[in-house]
């Protein structure tokens, strides 16, 4: 049987994933009546609440003889680090665009990639069915998008193909909304290539990916690049130097078919597989016959632009929420390294106090789905705000920039280049994109795009769609403006009154509800003022004898302010911290004692 391996790149949202639940349902992997979900791929529960693919996926189909293995990846630049080892296992790429946003700048991310490594790419436009399609200009796009890459004159000759995936149809004709995806399965046929490769050579094979199985240990994923691999044949792994890591045999070895890992007795070159029987190997490291000295060459990743620090939960409230006792710094060091372990874009620091950990990443988005999942799994943890990494370039301190580009409704262009620009973003194009819609694109610090998400959202009545991609290393901008208002924090432990809310009411914005536990320290709102102020949640009404007419009507409170996980970690100020249980994310101070706040001002002054 022939063999073909594909990636398939798209920006978030733009129908990768659809897509290949038609091509799943097309090729016979789904029986007409077995029930699957929709976006059978996006197997985690985040990623089904979020509608972002956040893990890579390997899968295949078979159509006509030949077997097509397919990587679905993330279209997220914070899970960028997923997206380059991938692209080392495949043979061609399709370019999914969406017929209406055109080329987003992850979709430049993971292209420029793409084409870096010679894949020649199928471009699909999809949702052709849009009524805002601009067909057209979207493959003008795309061209100049790769013109702006250096793609070489064949890779600019890329075939097109114009698709619906939800309605499971694709087509050379711009212009049909009917048919099937056999136009699609005949294109990778005829031009992604299949895999060269020696199978009579000594078995090779790059790590790309990483997963743990609860009864086989490691689980290792990536493509044979050499030779062939039988059960239980002696194996070595080797670093990028050719040190070699350990030495074992390969206990088990799966080939993908459909959704599932099917376990087979010998797997050949070319095909993408994953290994079992060695503990210590990882991520791009080479696994080869114990004859073989020298290592695969492995892809570069781009380095973290991101830091928070996660520490051990020192709140009142702790331990009081989680399972398992998972509260510890032992345990949460385990969970934090084997994270880091299967996820190379994640970098750990253990603290000296060893109560703590700099976890650094890509973006907010990639820590924010880390803490989560740990809460999720019933961890406690304290988040400090986030903080850029800084590097020392020949001109001095550099920062990062990031390239962001802003789709928004004509009548709000204006408050958001303003507001972008007090966060020291510089405009490099302003256009109109149709529908009256502006394009705005900028290159700003990272540091600016702290936490400025949710108030984007609302500055543009939720209407506005913001993309961000890592661009460079630059010099310092120079201090940005913080929070612009100051929090209430209360001065003792115990629970919220509705009498006393009702007083507070005038100060700010309530994050907390009557019968609430707080502690001393704890963040219940927002001052209206820019500083901080502690108040007393907890203050009763006093009892009298006497009563009078209105006085005791029912107190109406103004529902509070509840703010997501990610919401919360941008809120926050450097000396404040989110405390995060399993069900519950509250705001706090760093240090809960009053004396020990102003000691700690002092000291920072």
């Amino acid at each position: 049987m022939s063999l073909r391996n594909i990636a398939i790149i798209a920006h978030v949202d733009h129908g990768k994933t659809t897509l290949v639940d038609q091509l799943f349902r097309q090729s016979g992997t789904f029986r007409d009546n077995q029930r699957v979900e929709e976006r059978a791929m996006d197997s985690n529960d985040l990623e089904k609440e979020r509608g972002i693919t956040i893990l890579a996926k390997c899968t295949s189909v078979e159509w006509n003889g030949t077997r097509i293995n397919i990587v679905d990846t993330p279209g997220h630049a914070d899970f960028g680090g997923e997206v380059e080892r991938i692209l080392s296992m495949v043979d061609g790429v399709i370019l999914l665009v969406d017929s209406s946003e055109g080329a987003m700048p992850q979709t430049k991310f993971v292209t420029g990639k793409a084409l870096a490594l010679g894949l020649k790419p199928i471009v699909v436009v999809n949702k052709v069915d849009r009524p805002d399609e601009r067909i057209q200009e979207v493959l003008d796009e795309v061209f100049d998008l790769f013109v702006n890459l250096d793609a070489n004159d064949e890779q600019l000759d890329f075939p097109v193909l114009f698709a619906s995936g939800r309605n499971g149809y694709a087509n050379e004709n711009p212009d049909a909304r009917e048919g099937d995806l056999s136009p699609l399965f005949q294109k990778i046929v005829d031009h992604v290539p299949a895999p060269s490769v020696d199978v009579d050579a000594p078995f090779q094979f790059l790590v790309t990916l990483l997963d743990r199985d609860n009864f086989l240990g490691r689980i290792l994923t990536g493509r044979i690049a050499a030779g062939t691999l039988k059960v239980n044949a002696p194996i070595h792994a080797l670093d990028s130097d050719g040190k070699i890591i350990e030495t074992g045999r390969a206990s088990k070895i799966f080939s993908f078919r459909g959704l599932e890992r099917v376990p087979v007795e010998e797997a050949k070159a070319g095909d993408i597989i994953s290994l079992a029987g060695l503990t210590v190997a990882t991520v791009a490291n080479t696994i080869a016959d114990t004859s073989v000295t020298t290592p695969l060459e492995a892809q570069p990743i781009d380095p973290p632009t991101l830091s928070m620090r996660f520490s051990v939960n020192d709140s009142p409230f702790a331990g009081k929420e989680s399972r398992d006792n998972k509260v510890t710094s032992r345990v949460i060091r385990d969970r934090l390294f084997r994270e880091a372990e299967s996820n190379v874009a994640i970098r750990i620091t253990e603290s000296d106090d060893k109560d703590s950990f700099e976890v650094a990443g890509r973006g907010e988005l990639q820590l924010g789905v880390l803490i989560e999942t740990m809460r999720r799994e019933g961890f406690e943890l304290g988040i400090s705000r986030p903080k850029v990494l800084f590097r020392e370039g020949e001109n001095g301190r550099e920062e990062p920039f990031e390239s962001v580009v802003i789709d928004v409704d004509d009548e709000f262009s204006s408050t958001v280049v303003s507001k972008m620009q007090r966060r020291k973003a510089d405009l490099l194009e302003q256009k109109p994109s149709g529908g009256g819609k502006t394009r705005l694109v900028f290159s700003a610090p990272s540091r600016g795009l702290i936490g400025y998400h949710g108030e984007f959202l609302s500055d543009t009545r939720g209407t506005g769609i913001m993309n961000r991609l890592f661009e460079k290393y630059g010099p310092y901008k120079g201090a940005i403006e913080g929070r612009p208002v100051g929090v209430l924090i209360s001065n003792g432990s115990g629970e919220t009154v509705a009498y006393a809310l009702n007083a507070l009411e005038d100060r700010g914005l309530l994050m907390v509800h009557p019968g609430e536990p707080v502690y001393e320290g704890m963040i219940i709102g927002e001052n209206a003022k820019p500083d901080d102020l502690e108040v007393n949640p907890m203050k009763s009404k006093q009892l009298t004898n006497f009563r009078s007419t209105g006085k005791d009507d029912a107190i109406r409170l103004t529902p509070p302010k509840r703010l997501t996980l990610e919401q919360a970690i941008a809120y926050i100020d450097d000396d404040e911290m989110v405390e995060v249980t399993p069900k519950a994310i509250r705001l706090r101070k760093r240090h809960l004692d009053p004396h020990e706040r102003k000691k700690a001002s002092r000291a920072k002054d």
